[in-house]
């Protein structure tokens, strides 16, 4: 299975990573991808800027175990999870996941297993500038129970 992490700074252009993505494998048939953006509002506050940091080499690591948990679920063909760091502003892309696979029903439950461990296993943190100052972004609960959801079943 072909593999691609990256944790950048620079934006990211989501077609020319699905492009290299599926290059020269005709056995891939489904593409599907997540792709999120910088929201400018955040439990009804208005987000101005974000800044983004993460613990180097770490956060590689565990997104390479997630993508390594997907592949032993399902059969995929190949991932490519691109994140960025640093000062974004609302609609900046934040993460790319795609992934590859003979089928698209594989490619749809892997992409969203990586995205719903990334943000639970991740080590990323995110600070907020709001109009009312500055302040530390804490882990969503549905985060935590989508990642106890993919935990109590086994859907390959």
């Amino acid at each position: 299975m072909r593999r691609s992490i990256r944790i950048q700074a620079e934006a990211f252009d989501p077609l020319e990573v699905a492009g290299d993505l599926h290059r020269d494998n005709p056995g891939v048939g489904a593409v599907v991808s997540f792709l999120g953006l910088m929201r400018d509002l955040n439990q009804g506050r208005r987000v101005l800027s974000m800044t983004l940091e993460h613990y180097p080499g770490m956060a590689e690591k565990a997104l390479r175990r997630i993508v390594e948990e997907a592949a032993e679920r399902w059969p995929l063909q190949a991932v490519s999870v691109v994140h960025r760091v640093g000062e974004l502003r609302p609609q900046d892309p934040i993460v790319l996941v795609m992934v590859a696979s003979s089928h698209r029903g594989d490619a749809f439950r892997a992409c969203e297993f990586i995205i719903d461990f990334l943000k639970t296993r991740a080590p990323f943190w995110k600070k907020e500038q709001t109009e009312q100052g500055e302040h530390w972004v804490e882990a969503r609960s549905n985060d935590l129970a989508s990642e106890l959801r993919w935990r109590a079943r086994d859907d390959r």
